[in-house]
């Protein structure tokens, strides 16, 4: 089948590109105007131009298609750049579930986060207000959860390489989040996902009806500290790294005050996610794609080596 792909130039979306092509499925992507060097394999994709806030755009990218992916989601805001949650996560997946009912077409498969609510940050709120739209949109919804996912970016970002990025590849020690009182108790935990199984993910997820109507939260193997997993891709990087633990409340004062700053590492709002974890049953995602799951080891973090 034809399926739409609305935010396929990033990380996540070259991946659902490469992985619906590979299972026999033509892809149609929407793309911004000066962005056509970041396509996937364009030679077999369809490409229409324009973003978001057109509903002729969103219109035109999915006629002919038999499904939607809505993949846009964004880690910060920059409002004076209209860069916002709203707009990006909550108003974007409005008009693309409006214009899917104005083509006809009734499949939509929406990419969400893992530990989205309402209330919650502006980030888990807009993804949760989302998710609702869609359900009660009247189209054929599956809604998919991942926590944070990892995997060769290929010349993008992903969570691994900013993490090496940001903590490990600098000279001095790397930051070590904890809650509550002490590193032992108020440990930041997650359930990192292979960016190849939670494509897979999707391509099931279209291909099988029975998922209409379900949410799956997508986590990896294993449930691991942010101490392990800073330690795993030092090691995957040939460095030794010194850990030096943080407070998170201590953060959070300095994203009180310096967060507008585009500059400064972490928005009020991440510390809040970071602090409640974001881990999921792996067996959800097991069960779903029919195969063991990678794991966030420093022989699948080779990607990062220099």
């Amino acid at each position: 089948m034809r399926v739409a792909i609305i935010g396929g130039t990033g990380f996540v979306g070259g991946h659902l590109t490469d992985a619906l092509l590979a299972a026999g499925h033509e892809v149609s992507l929407l793309v911004r105007a000066g962005s056509e060097s970041k396509i996937r394999q364009s030679d077999r994709v369809l490409a229409t131009s324009g973003d978001i806030s057109s509903q002729e755009a969103l219109r035109s990218v999915m006629e002919g298609c038999s499904a939607v992916i809505y993949n846009v989601g964004i880690l910060r805001e920059f409002p004076s750049r209209g860069i916002t949650f709203e707009e990006s996560q909550y108003e974007g997946l409005v008009r693309t579930v409006d214009a899917a009912r104005e083509v006809g077409l009734k499949r939509l498969l929406l990419m969400s986060a893992n530990g989205v609510k309402q209330p919650g940050t502006p980030y888990q709120e807009t993804k949760f207000r989302a998710e609702e739209y869609a359900r009660q949109s009247g189209l054929d919804v599956t809604v998919l959860r991942p926590s944070v996912i990892f995997g060769d970016p290929e010349g993008k970002m992903e969570f691994a390489t900013q993490l090496f990025t940001d903590m490990v590849r600098p000279p001095i020690p790397a930051v070590s989040f904890f809650s509550g009182r002490s590193p032992a108790k108020g440990a930041v935990v997650m359930s990192p996902v292979h960016i190849e199984d939670v494509a897979s993910a999707f391509v099931v997820a279209l291909e099988n009806d029975r998922t209409i109507g379900q949410t799956f939260a997508l986590g990896g193997p294993e449930v691991l500290s942010w101490q392990t997993m800073v330690r795993r891709i030092a090691a995957a990087t040939g460095r030794n790294k010194w850990l030096l633990p943080m407070p998170i409340w201590i953060m959070r004062v300095g994203a009180t005050l310096f967060d507008w700053l585009p500059f400064f590492p972490v928005t009020r709002g991440q510390l809040t996610m970071l602090e409640e974890g974001n881990t999921a049953d792996p067996e959800v995602l097991r069960q779903l794609i029919g195969r063991d799951l990678q794991d966030f080891s420093v022989d699948a973090l080779g990607y990062l080596r220099e």
